[in-house]
Formats: structure tokens, C-alpha cells, sequence
């Protein structure tokens, strides 16, 4: 097995059996604001497999957002029965959430991609890889300038999570149906 195979495969331990290390990196960041640009990835086999290499204008941010469904503010007038509901399921998924969250806050990149680091309650944490736009070292790079150039990537959903949430993750005869339609979006 190579080492980031069981790098990979011990982080999924971890987690699955709730182990005191676990507990404790959970504990450290639900005290922390919601978004904390970290040294490193905590996950780097992951990271690398989504493209994060160390070097010169690459960051890494973590990022928690709340879990479960969206409130909304107490209805007044009437309203039929069938609309009066208060509680909805968002649109997009908690980690498209984080992305976006994670390029409004760092002005100067772009978001490149994102992973699942764990949770806590209510609160669920992802590390977010994000590349500096104007950093020489990731415009030689040929791959991270046209990442860079697709200027707000996460809110148009042009990383890998958008694109599920957009409904193109598949393509080709017979999925049409995957895709939202233009009704399912007015509640947004």
C-alpha cells in the first residue's frame, strides 16, 4: 500500500470511529471564526488528488457551514396551506456553499477545489484549495492559469461540486432528467 493510500485510509478511520484526535482537531476548529486560511491541507492525499501542489500561491482555507434546511421568516397575509411551510432544503449542497463562501472572503483568488474534512453537530467542515490570480509561479503553471482565468468559478459552478449541482456531471442521451429545470430554481 502506498503512503498516501494509508495516509488516505487513516483519515477515514479516524472519522468513522470518532477517534480522540478526531475529537480534538473538531473541538479546535468549532472555536475558530468560520473562515481560516490554514497552513496546510489536513488532508493531502486528497488535496493532491485535487490538484494542490506546495508551492508559492496556492492556499488552502477551512471552511464550516451549517447544516440542514433553510428557515424562512415567519409568513404574514395569507397563504394557502400547501405554501405555508417555514423549512426548505437548499439548492445546492453544503460544500458549493463553502466554496463560494471561501471566494468571497480571499478577493485575490480563485477557487481551484474543495473536500470534506468533518463535523460537528449542526456544523460540517471543508477545506477549500484556492490559487492566487496575479502570483507568477501559478500563471507559469499551465493548468492553474486557465483555472485563474475563469474569474468566479465557485458562484458560477464551473468546480467539480457546481457542476454536480448544476446537473452536469453526466452527459449524453437520457440525462435530461438530472438536470434541474427552470421551475425548480424559483424558490432558490
Amino acid at each position: 500500500m502506498t503512503f498516501y493510500r494509508e495516509m488516505k485510509s487513516t483519515f477515514i478511520q479516524q472519522y468513522k470511529q470518532r477517534s480522540p484526535e478526531y475529537k480534538a482537531r473538531i473541538t479546535k476548529w468549532s472555536a475558530e471564526p468560520p473562515i481560516v486560511r490554514i497552513e496546510g491541507p489536513t488532508n493531502i492525499a486528497r488535496a493532491r488528488e485535487l490538484g494542490y501542489k506546495a508551492k508559492q500561491g496556492v492556499v488552502v482555507a477551512r471552511v464550516s457551514v451549517r447544516g440542514g434546511k433553510k428557515k424562512r421568516p415567519a409568513n404574514s397575509g395569507g397563504r394557502k396551506p400547501s405554501k405555508a411551510g417555514r423549512f426548505f432544503s437548499r439548492q445546492k449542497s453544503a460544500q458549493a456553499i463553502a466554496e463560494e463562501r471561501a471566494g468571497r472572503k480571499f478577493t485575490n483568488c480563485e477557487v481551484l477545489n474543495s473536500y470534506f474534512v468533518g463535523e460537528a453537530g449542526v456544523l460540517k467542515f471543508f477545506e477549500v484549495i484556492l490559487l492566487e490570480r496575479a502570483n507568477s509561479v501559478i500563471l507559469s503553471d499551465p493548468q492553474y492559469a486557465q483555472v485563474v482565468a475563469q474569474r468566479n468559478r465557485a458562484t458560477r459552478g464551473l468546480t467539480s461540486i457546481g457542476k454536480k449541482h448544476r446537473g452536469i456531471g453526466q452527459r449524453g442521451y437520457g440525462t435530461t432528467k438530472l438536470r434541474p429545470s427552470v421551475r425548480s430554481n424559483i424558490r432558490g
